[in-house]
């Protein structure tokens, strides 16, 4: 198999994949809401990827009521070796809850929660090219959600080896109370500290990566939300809250059919 690699993308984030309960339930949702396309991956019937203009975006699992798993959104980062990364995860008080488990021909992957209960992902083994998030001109975009993060960054530092000096591996930088993670100098994600709280009974409101999706049309979105059997989540999005207490109207979050929680914005909310 060609193509590249998690040792050509060490520590950074490498694939989005939504755990759900009907694969063509979700292909609805997420075509008419944002404009996406699929095919069938290699890993069987019941997995998709969803493209956006011919370019991979995020994978949907139909596996949630198979392995008796949350329907959401989780962020997968590139390992070299998946056993290591769980041993890391287990080190520093984090906590392995599925694998690491095969998926052949490309690779294995393990589900995990960091000191806070948000859900993040490893993955070791070829990688879908031409895939990328970042601050600007990608289609998603990252956020961690935490009550610290600093404390955030040294978890996933250490277990993602952000900082020491491996071939490929990401930067991290500390700009205006936020940690930065950037890739080739561009951003990647970012972990932000806010009001949390891990035993809230409202996800939105719990420790999390929230994935940004970015559309042309905001309002078309909005609306195809809505009329696919989603919701708006109100006060969803507490990292770009406005002084006046007001959600910034180029970002708003939601949920699917299922609840999967994720945000939606316009494609110039840089």
């Amino acid at each position: 198999m060609s193509g590249p690699t998690t040792g050509d993308a060490m520590g950074a984030p490498c694939w989005l994949n939504l755990s759900a309960r009907d694969l063509q339930a979700a292909e609805r949702f997420y075509g008419a809401v944002l404009g996406w396309t699929f095919r069938r991956g290699a890993l069987g019937d019941a997995f998709a990827v969803g493209e956006r203009d011919g370019v991979p975006v995020a994978g949907i699992a139909a596996v949630a009521a198979e392995l008796e798993m949350p329907v959401a959104w989780t962020v997968f980062f590139a390992v070299d070796d998946a056993d290591a990364a769980v041993a890391r995860i287990r080190e520093r008080g984090g906590t392995v809850g599925v694998g690491p488990m095969a998926y052949p021909p490309r690779g294995r992957a393990a589900l995990a929660t960091d000191l806070e209960g948000a859900v993040f992902g490893v993955w070791e083994g070829r990688l879908i090219s031409r895939w990328h998030v970042g601050e600007r001109q990608a289609p998603a975009w990252l956020e961690l959600h935490t009550r610290d993060a600093f404390d955030a960054a040294v978890f996933y530092g250490g277990v993602l080896r952000w900082a020491d000096g491996s071939p490929g591996c990401c930067e991290v930088s500390y700009e205006h109370d936020q940690v930065v993670l950037r890739r080739d100098g561009e951003a990647v994600a970012r972990l932000n500290s806010g009001p949390v709280e891990s035993a809230s009974p409202r996800p939105q409101s719990r420790p999390r990566w929230l994935v940004r999706f970015r559309v042309r049309d905001l309002e078309a979105a909005r609306a195809a939300v809505l009329a696919h059997g989603g919701s708006v989540v109100p006060g969803g999005e507490w990292a770009v809250v406005r002084p006046s207490g007001g959600d910034d109207e180029r970002r708003v979050v939601v949920r699917d059919p299922d609840g999967a929680l994720f945000a939606v914005e316009a494609e110039d909310a840089g």
